[in-house]
């Protein structure tokens, strides 16, 4: 009996200090198991019964206070996603995107889940009042954002960053500060993206750019598309 405790208080020690600075690539809990029961459905997507809620709004709630015309909105869709969080739970939260790319963003949370890519959260930007720079110090994974339709895809919601914390924008010239503020790229923290990253290579085969091919800054947490 004290060595079957023993084993519980180490096991109990290591979920604790399990999170997303110090979930390496690799480790036991960087996957989900297998034998977890899938307890129903929400969508199209399984959902069991220790699912973390991230975000459960209503369409008209998710676009709240955006600014964005109704052509822009028209082109929206809400919906579920599930991912493996920091803490090694599966977490459900939502992405608002465009229409175009919904189903290629679905594919792309489902292939990051059955790698154990970790995504420490996903919640369309309402919830920090439409700012971009919140929703990535917060390490947000998201997609629409109304903004000027000119330089950027995030407007039109054609676009979807993800784990911003982990993977910042950082330019190629001058010693100008990272963004998000204080962020850096660590390849050993799982949650990361690097060229050949098997998460990169599924965006790249669904028709997606990634921002690491920029050409005045490595935008890595940032992925766009461009459908016809």
């Amino acid at each position: 009996h004290t060595g079957m405790k023993t084993v519980f208080v180490i096991l109990a020690g290591l979920i604790l200090l399990s999170s997303c600075t110090g979930n390496k690539r690799g480790t036991p809990d960087a996957r989900p198991a297998k034998s977890d029961s899938v307890a129903g459905t929400r969508g199209a997507e399984p959902v069991k019964n220790d699912t973390v809620t991230d975000a459960d709004y209503s369409f008209d709630e998710a676009i709240a206070g955006t600014g964005a015309p109704q052509n822009i909105i028209d082109q929206l869709e809400l919906f579920d996603v599930l991912y493996l969080s920091c803490d090694g739970k599966i977490h459900r939260g939502q992405i608002l995107s465009g229409k175009k790319i919904a189903e290629d963003i679905r594919t792309i949370f489902r292939f990051m889940l059955a790698e154990g890519f970790v995504v420490e959260k996903a919640i369309p930007a309402v919830r920090y009042g439409w700012s971009d720079s919140l929703s990535m110090a917060d390490n947000n994974s998201y997609s629409f954002c109304y903004r000027d339709i000119t330089y950027s895809k995030h407007a039109t919601g054609m676009a979807i960053d993800i784990n911003p914390r982990f993977n910042p924008l950082r330019w190629k010239t001058g010693n100008r500060p990272s963004q998000p503020e204080g962020a850096s790229s660590d390849s050993t923290v799982n949650g990361t993206l690097y060229p050949g990253h098997p998460v990169v290579n599924e965006f790249v085969r669904l028709g997606f750019r990634w921002g690491h091919s920029f050409s005045k800054f490595y935008d890595d947490h940032h992925f766009e598309k461009v459908v016809r």
